[in-house]
């Protein structure tokens, strides 16, 4: 046959054709040789053998006895062949035995077969032959020759390891493993495309060009250009400082716990959101990741608007599409909106052609930016001194806007301004003119008043001011109050400003910390990096921020930096005024800058939302996941512009900013909350790098974070939270299947194991017991739960809360049958989902089902959270099966729980028991025989909890003697009742005493000569007793009482032998309800032919013994109690949906008689009723009066 052997990957192929290669080069070794008797072992398979053509057709591996065939001159063990699929069972595929093969230049005419292992290239396909007989090779060798092993030619793990050669078929081998790690790609892999390139190596950057850079680049933003003077002129420099200071102290500690984090082993790109959904989850992932995605969409947002804003103001104020917005704000607003769009559409289709031009366009904005931030600081002090270049004009204490002609002369600009009467004309009257204007002289100062003049002091003090009063140099309201009078050319407030206000606007200047981590598979060396280039890059931009603002305090006139867009001095940016050598480079540098962080925003904000898509968590956003054919993610790329859209709209930096921060210090909260999680609960893989973190700096900056929220914006903080917390549930409710091994997990665990040890180890107080549901489901052979509504009872019972465990117990031994075992906790696991039943399964396998549901009952549950009751199926076909462990099983069950001081529920007739979907009313009766803790008033309450048993009302009926008083005891159930505030209509029914009804004694007859027979059965069932020649009997009997009703049995035919004319003529038990038909064992001893005449008079002898019996008195007694309650119950609660009555203890022997007699009490008992809940309490109390 031809045969070619695909290894499982190239590599493996690979080593596997050397090491053939390496075999042919050697000596042959030749049956009865000497040293060279032995076989060779090699390579990834060491069962692997090199014998010569000539050696024995089955050659034995090193002494340990493995069959192999010849494969290029290389034993192959007939075991590695069948995993090949070329053997099955040891025969070859073709049929017949499997002879040794060797290799052969010409190919037999024999049929030629492939195996495909994978899709690499093999080696040419050699042909195999059968191999001429040969001597059989001993295993030990000639005691002059011994078998033995070249140990020169074997590699180190065939001489050193050879102990383990079995692991190295499916565990690795530690060099390769090591080096697997060591080539492991950090980045996220892009959708692979049909045409797609040759993957590029990935770039090696340090800690300079990976993260430090690229920090600083997000980092300084338009906030820093277009903002910070005018917060340090509102705030003053002492509140501005505590302002930047505190916002940097945020980025800071969040530094710190992201990068202990992030140097928890590998983090691919993502930022927070990969690491906060990996540390918290992918509930807190997705929410996280939600906002983080919103943040950066918002963040570009106000890039563009800020763009737009340092390009119509300040370098192309005519361009202006509505008017001078000089004179309306609303007016400078919708131009921004205007351009806005028209720059966000254009950045979206630069960014959908390709990141290249981002990636490139970054370079010139990170030059931009450092460049700016130099031109500043060589201007501050360039005028030290101050400058005259510009100079601002006051009315009065009033800052107004720069006119040509600072005075009040007549016919100059502000004469012009403020004489101008309604009609249009310029009046030459002073006092006709705008009063203030009239009683005030006008007067200018420099805007620049440089370090030198000493004005650092009285800067620090701060002046908020509320929108629509105007910029003035006291604090008097007759000078910034308007008093509904004009206000011309005066310096307007455009939004009422705050302390909190400001930090909200300030914050967006201090994010961008992730960049660094996002890079982190473009990295040297991930684990270094990112901390040091992280905090380096922190560490830089807050002394930056802190040292400018000081310096914009000791240089700058107060008046000037409260103008926020420069009016003034002529529509200038103050930050541009006082660069070297030009304003032109800070307004270029800051325009370019502020389009580059757009585009970058623009770019990574899609990609994100692409990386949640993919993790499947949120399924709404899966249309998102795709990618177009160059792999840019267009259909995010589209949503994200949509979004910034809807910022744009709104038009004011000042107001998308808190949005901003919002969402940001949600994010920063999250990593410090992961941090602390994680160092706090001690998890064995929580091993960072970075070791200088602490769970108390989390919390403090988890700390500030929550709080410069609420500080900022406390509507937009509960907005975000309740966006954050919709997310959760939404992940929660449909399913989060991914399992990350996240923090939360730990938490949980962490949390029940500190309730586990508070919970008291005895059983809980009276007011605090509940069900704790332990169900014991029997299985099909299909190994499915053969009684479902199990589940639904138990969830109706529970509501969906507490504890609830389904456990099923499998005959068989475990090493051979935990197949079966994990495929029954599926099924259960299955059913407790359809019936959406919050709990635990769990399976057993155990050589006796007894011995394995008392081993449940003992050891399930932990700690104090145990159950406590014992769900347990009626055995229906108990009546019809001659082996008594069809009820054994059963009585053991009922012995343990009551053992265990456990309750027991026993629903009979449970496929009539209604489904979650349904809803019944009517009556819930229960029957109150013998008092057994409370728990059947318990019971009915807990199941009208239900939707399903909402609309049914309770019944209580009690039994008294003739020798009770039943009208106290009626009113003393009701007393009891209504302390319990339980709800329900009280019956005492009087069970009269009266003689045995001749019914009653010919039922227990009949039970007990049923017994007879059956225990005659089973003691001559291994002599194979023909069970046919008995139902002859009967059918004879049948002859000679025509009032015997026919039937398949002869245990039947007796017992209607004894039901006298019209009386009980049809019996109301149920023995149909999912009844095992006869096994074909029955069914073929019944139709037998009769054996020798013998045997035939001995069994006819015998069955006559059985209508001889007398019953036993005990049994007569107990079965006129059955069928007297039988009697009231069906009259008083025929139309009842649901029965609850006392479980009759189980016989103490264990004689099969006692318990065969036992089931028929619980039968006649539960007779004629369709629903019966048989409650047996746990020997405790389980409701009480007190509260």
């Amino acid at each position: 046959m031809m045969m070619m052997v695909g290894a499982g990957n190239r590599e493996q192929q690979e080593q596997q054709h050397k090491q053939q290669q390496k075999v042919k080069q050697r000596k042959p070794y030749k049956a009865g040789g000497a040293a060279e008797s032995s076989a060779l072992l090699h390579g990834p398979h060491p069962e692997m053998a090199y014998i010569d053509d000539g050696s024995a057709p089955a050659a034995l591996v090193g002494g340990m006895g493995v069959p192999v065939i010849m494969v290029g001159g290389v034993g192959v063990p007939t075991t590695m062949v069948e995993g090949l699929g070329l053997l099955e069972n040891g025969v070859a595929l073709t049929g017949g035995a499997t002879p040794a093969y060797t290799l052969d230049a010409h190919p037999p005419p024999t049929v030629k077969f492939q195996v495909a292992r994978c899709a690499t290239p093999t080696p040419p396909t050699p042909t195999l032959t059968p191999a001429p007989a040969a001597p059989t090779l001993s295993v030990d060798g000639p005691d002059d020759k011994p078998f033995m092993v070249d140990m020169k030619e074997m590699s180190g793990y065939e001489k050193n390891l050879y102990l383990y050669s079995e692991e190295m078929a499916d565990r690795p081998r530690v060099s390769m493993m090591i080096n697997s790690l060591a080539n492991y790609n950090a980045t996220i892999p892009s959708a692979e495309e049909n045409d797609a390139k040759p993957s590029q190596p990935r770039a090696k950057l340090g800690t300079v060009m990976g993260v430090f850079l690229p920090c600083i680049q997000n980092i300084f933003g338009v906030i820093l250009f277009i903002r910070m003077p005018w917060i340090v002129g509102t705030a003053g420099g002492a509140l501005a400082f505590t302002i930047v200071f505190m916002c940097c102290c945020t980025t800071f500690l969040t530094g710190i716990s992201m990068s202990a984090i992030a140097t928890n082993g590998v983090v691919p790109a993502g930022g927070s959101y990969f690491m906060i959904s990996r540390s918290l989850g992918p509930e807190f992932g997705g929410a996280v990741g939600i906002l983080f995605y919103t943040a950066t969409t918002v963040a570009a947002a106000m890039y563009i608007i800020g763009a737009v804003e340092i390009f119509l103001t300040y370098m192309a104020p005519m361009l202006s599409i509505f008017g001078d917005f000089s004179k309306d704000p609303s007016i400078m607003y919708n131009n921004f909106r205007v351009y806005g769009t028209i720059l966000l559409w254009v950045m979206c289709t630069i960014v959908s052609i390709g990141v290249a031009f981002v990636s490139k366009f970054a370079a010139v904005a990170l030059a931009c930016v450092i460049g700016s931030i130099i031109a500043i600081l060589v201007g501050i002090f360039y005028n030290i001194n101050g400058s005259d270049k510009l100079q601002m004009c006051f009315l009065g204490a009033r800052l107004v806007s720069q006119v040509d002609n600072c005075t009040r002369e007549i016919g100059g600009d502000l004469w012009n301004i403020y004489c101008t009467m309604e009609n249009g004309t310029v009046t030459q009257n002073i006092n006709e003119c705008d009063p203030y204007f009239a009683t005030h002289n006008v007067s200018t100062r420099p805007a620049i008043v440089g370090l030198a003049s000493g004005v650092f002091t009285s800067n620090l003090g701060s002046h908020f001011m509320e929108k629509g009063q105007i910029v003035a140099d006291t604090n008097s309201p007759d000078d910034y109050e308007s008093l509904n009078n004009p206000t011309y050319n005066q310096i307007i407030i455009d939004i009422t400003t705050s302390f909190t206000v400001l930090v909200g606007i300030f914050f967006p200047s201090c994010t961008g910390i992730m960049a660094g981590s996002n890079r982190s598979g473009d990295l040297a060396d991930a684990q270094k990096s990112i901390p040091i280039g992280t905090l380096a890059a922190i560490t830089a931009t807050s002394c930056v921020y802190l040292s400018y603002l000081l310096l914009f305090a000791g240089s700058y006139d107060i008046n000037l930096m409260r103008d926020k867009f420069g009016y003034s001095v002529g529509g200038k940016l103050a930050i541009a005024s006082i660069s070297w050598p030009n304003e032109w480079v800070i307004l270029v540098g800051s325009l370019l800058s502020t389009i580059g962080a757009g585009l970058q925003s623009l770019t990574g904000a899609p990609r994100l939302l692409q990386a949640i898509s993919k993790d499947g968590i949120i399924p709404f956003l899966l249309p998102f996941s795709q990618s177009s054919a160059r792999g840019e993610p267009l259909r995010a790329l589209l949503l994200t512009g949509c979004i910034c859209q809807l910022g744009i709209l709104i038009g004011n930096l000042d107001y998308i900013a808190p949005i901003l921060s919002m969402f940001f210090l949600m994010c920063y909260g999250f990593v410090n909350l992961a941090c602390a999680l994680q160092t706090l609960l001690r998890t064995p893989n929580w091993r960072p790098r970075f070791k200088y973190y602490h769970w108390s700096l989390s919390f403090v900056g988890l700390s500030l974070c929550i709080t410069v929220m609420f500080m900022t914006s406390w509507y937009y903080a509960l907005l975000a939270m309740l966006i954050a917390g919709i997310i959760y549930k939404y992940i929660e409710f449909r399913g989060a299947e991914k399992e990350w091994g996240d923090g939360i997990r730990g938490l949980a665990l962490s949390a029940a194991r500190y309730s586990l040890l508070r919970l008291e180890e005895g059983p809980p107080h009276t007011k605090n017991w509940r069900p704790q549901i332990l169900i014991l489901a029997k299985l099909t052979k299909d190994l499915v739960p053969k009684y479902k509504k199990l589940f639904t009872f138990a969830s109706q019972l529970k509501a969906g809360k507490g504890l609830t465990i389904g456990v099923s117990v499998i005959e068989g031994d475990y090493s051979k049958s935990y197949g079966e075992s994990h495929a029954a906790k599926q099924s259960l696991r299955r059913a407790m989902n359809e019936e959406k039943v919050k709990g635990f399964v769990d399976t057993l396998i155990a050589k006796n089902i007894t011995e394995g549901i008392s081993h449940i009952i003992q050891t399930c549950g932990l700690g104090g959270m145990k159950p406590n009751t014992v769900i347990l199926g009626w055995p229906y076909g108990w009546r019809h099966s001659p082996d008594e462990r069809s009820w054994r099983v059963f009585l053991d069950t009922v012995r343990n729980v009551s053992a265990a001081k456990m309750a027991l529920l026993v629903p009979k007739g449970i496929n009539f028991y209604p489904d979650s979907m349904s809803k019944v009313s009517g009556t819930i009766d229960i029957w109150w025989i013998v008092h057994d803790g409370g728990l059947l008033m318990l019971l009915p309450f807990l199941l009208r909890q239900h939707k399903v048993w909402k609309n049914c009302k309770m019944r209580i009926f009690t039994v008294a003697q003739l020798e009770d008083n039943s009208i106290q005891m009626k009113k003393d159930l009701k007393t009891f009742l209504y302390h319990l505030r339980i709800d329900a209509e009280v019956d005492v029914v009087e069970l009269m005493d009266s003689d045995i009804q001749t019914y009653t004694y010919e039922r227990t007859l009949m039970m007990e000569q049923r017994t007879q027979m059956l225990k005659e059965l089973r003691l001559n069932r291994k002599e194979k007793l023909n069970i046919s020649e008995l139902g002859f009997e009967a059918a004879n009997i049948e002859d000679k009482l025509p009032l015997i009703e026919s039937n398949s049995l002869g245990v039947q035919a007796i017992v209607d032998h004894h039901h006298p004319t019209g009386e009980h003529s049809a019996s109301k038990v149920r023995f149909k309800e999912d009844e095992p038909a006869l096994d074909s064992d029955a069914e073929a001893e019944m139709s037998g032919a009769s054996e020798d005449t013998e045997k035939k008079t001995s069994k006819n002898e015998s069955f006559k013994k059985l209508l001889t019996i007398k019953p036993d008195e005990a049994n007569v007694r107990r079965m006129h109690t059955a069928v007297k309650l039988n009697e009231v119950i069906v009259n008083k609660s025929h139309n009842a949906q649901l029965v609850i009555i006392n479980l009759p203890g189980p016989p103490k022997t264990s004689r099969p008689e006692s318990e065969s007699n036992y089931m028929e009490f619980l039968e006649v008992l539960t007779e004629g009723l369709e629903r019966v809940l048989m409650v047996r309490g746990g020997g405790r109390e389980v409701i009480t009066i007190y509260s």
